[in-house]
């Protein structure tokens, strides 16, 4: 590089050869590079002082960078003249401009130390500004009477949350998740309960005494309100021989040393559960909530609870879904909320099995035996549990619907479903075998058969204003055991209903009408216009088409009509669909029956026919 030319030198030759005034004028020094800081003994009045901070002689007050930067933007270098001659000058002639040596370029001057000098001074100012542990393994720092403790190194939202929280800042992650960790439900409360004079109490070890591997978490409780909650406050770990017991502020508090890493982990669940949530609409969550979940399960999950999953067996299906055994239950698997169809039917959604899943709960209490029992029958499946269920078919279930499938030829489609599919199992007991498939033996059986399924939906009625709406034969279970009699109560009386050791379960309970007391739960069957154009003389489609006419399609209402017309269903099938041992009397009860029920408005009226005198130990009034 050729040597460098001073512009200011070659300013002031020029004008002492012009003859200018300017030689009274002290020359101006040019700082290239940054002097060793010295203490100055400027005048008073060129310096202020700050507390804690780097001394400026000639700014004043020291200005944070982003003011000083906008300061000095553009500037490369800053001149600073210790005397200026204020006395009136005569007016300058116009300065010449220096000559060019010929055959010589002028070079733009080299900054480049200026700037190095401005960087050191906005580095050692930020030193000042900012202070920081001089050591690696400091886990805090003292400044005033304020502990700042040191964010762990573990890089997330939750956890940069957790220390804003502990420092009462208003910083933290999205107020999504601020609002989750600070809600009601929410397992930790984060709300300060200490005062300063209670961490001036502790004795925290200085930076340079403290290590990061003592970090830890205390859980800090006042002894003289056990009832608050805990607040977990990141400190330095202290030592007991530290501490002044005998402080009164240091009685109050109470210790209990907890992990960090658990309790963040505890605090991760809980945000990643809420923020899963946030993925499922209302009734979906109503579903989870009414069935005891905070989140779908698997099928093997529920399975396992019942039998061995190896033992699973496909027992029977329905349009709606599919029925496997397992061990002494019944699980029927419903899929909801899909976009695509089901054995070519809309998948039901989420809030329409919520009402099945409140009404199987509610007609389960028909069956405590309290003391002061009002209305009480064992005719209505045992409900065991209800779980919701998420994911694609396992391959045992897949393989006991193809063995059933090969056996009795399905008419559903094969379960290939996807990943984010959705169910809701039902675990029923298991009540035997459905009435389409059931062998009766005799006239007796059938009797029984009748007045079990009439007394029950006496009971129902006057307990819940019920209504089955679907009581064709697949949805009558009938078991044989060595009971003779059950026991029923309809609005206080009791009744002893004889069995011939046949007992029978009513299931399904998709199209029914009930009144819990708090909400009436039904299904509006206008907007399954099918139902209805079922084929002419047909027993069940014939019984659809009537509830209709009685209900005129208001299914909200209360219509008991509508169960003595599955009443007379039922007679139908064992006059012309069911064989069994039988006497042309007992056709001839059977079809006078069936006219007398055409008069009859509730099943507790039917109940009352002389055609069930024989069959109840204390006849109903």
């Amino acid at each position: 590089m050729g040597q460098r030319v001073d512009l200011w030198s070659e300013i002031i030759r020029s004008d002492e050869e012009d003859g200018d005034g300017f030689r009274d004028v002290p020359q101006l020094e040019v700082y290239q590079r940054r002097k060793n800081l010295e203490k100055p003994s400027a005048p008073e009045n060129l310096v202020w002082s700050v507390k804690g901070a780097r001394t400026s002689f000639i700014n004043g007050p020291k200005r944070d960078s982003w003011t000083r930067s906008l300061s000095t933007r553009g500037r490369e270098s800053i001149a600073v003249g210790a005397y200026v001659n204020n006395q009136p000058q005569k007016k300058p002639a116009r300065r010449k401009k220096p000559s060019i040596p010929k055959g010589k370029g002028v070079k733009a001057p080299d900054l480049q130390k200026e700037k190095e000098y401005f960087h050191e001074v906005d580095a050692f100012e930020l030193v000042e500004e900012s202070p920081s542990p001089k050591t690696k393994n400091a886990s805090t720092w003292i400044k005033g009477e304020q502990v700042v403790p040191e964010v762990p190194h573990l890089a997330t939202r939750l956890e940069k949350w957790l220390i804003s929280k502990k420092l009462n800042r208003p910083c933290g992650p999205s107020s999504t998740l601020s609002k989750i960790l600070e809600s009601s439900h929410s397992t930790t409360r984060l709300e300060p309960i200490l005062d300063d004079v209670a961490f001036d109490a502790l004795a925290l070890g200085t930076p340079a005494n403290a290590s990061a591997s003592n970090s830890s978490i205390f859980r800090l409780i006042q002894s003289g309100d056990d009832s608050l909650d805990a607040e977990d406050v990141p400190v330095t770990k202290i030592k007991t021989e530290e501490i002044d017991f005998e402080d009164e502020s240091v009685r109050k508090i109470k210790t209990e040393e907890i992990d960090l890493e658990d309790e963040l982990k505890r605090l991760s669940l809980t945000s990643d559960l809420a923020s899963s949530h946030l993925d499922y609409e209302k009734p979906f969550l109503d579903l989870l909530s009414a069935c005891g979940q905070m989140r779908p399960s698997n099928f093997m999950e529920v399975f396992s609870k019942f039998c061995e999953p190896e033992s699973i067996v496909k027992i029977g299906e329905g349009t709606y879904g599919e029925a496997f055994r397992a061990g002494p239950s019944v699980c029927k698997i419903v899929p909801i909320d899909g976009d695509f169809t089901v054995n070519g039917e809309i998948q039901k959604r989420a809030d329409e099995l919520l009402e099945e899943v409140i009404l199987s709960w509610t007609l389960n209490q028909l069956r405590e035996q309290e003391t002061e029992a009002q209305n009480l029958c064992p005719t209505f499946i045992r409900t065991q549990d209800i779980k919701v269920c998420q994911g694609p078919y396992d391959p045992i279930l897949v393989k006991a619907w193809e063995e059933w499938d090969a056996k009795n030829g399905s008419e559903n489609d094969h379960p290939d479903f996807p990943e984010k599919q959705c169910y809701v199992m039902f675990v029923l007991e298991h009540g035997g075998k459905d009435l389409e498939g059931f062998v009766l033996l005799n006239f007796d059986e059938a009797r029984s058969l009748l007045v079990q399924v009439t007394a029950g939906l006496a009971v129902a009625e006057a307990a819940f204003e019920f209504e089955h709406r679907d009581l064709h034969w697949g949805n009558i279970l009938l078991s044989r055991n060595n009971s003779s009699t059950l026991p029923f109560i309809v609005e206080g009386k009791q009744v002893f209903v004889k069995t011939f050791g046949v007992q029978i379960s009513i299931i399904d309970f998709t199209l029914s009408r009930i009144n819990t007391g708090e909400k009436i739960l039904f299904l509006d069957l206008t907007a399954d216009p099918y139902l209805f154009k079922g084929p002419k003389g047909d027993k069940q489609s014939e019984t659809y088409r009537k509830m209709k006419a009685v209900t005129k399609d208001s299914w909200e209402g209360h219509f008991a009509r509508t169960n003595v017309l599955w009443l007379i269903y039922l007679v139908d099938l064992l006059l012309t669909k069911k064989s069994f041992e039988r006497s042309s009397k007992d056709e001839r009860e059977l079809r006078s029956l069936k006219k007398r029920m055409e008069k009859y408005k509730s099943a507790k009226e039917a109940l009352s026919d002389p055609f069930f005198s024989d069959m109840l130990m204390d006849q109903i009034s």
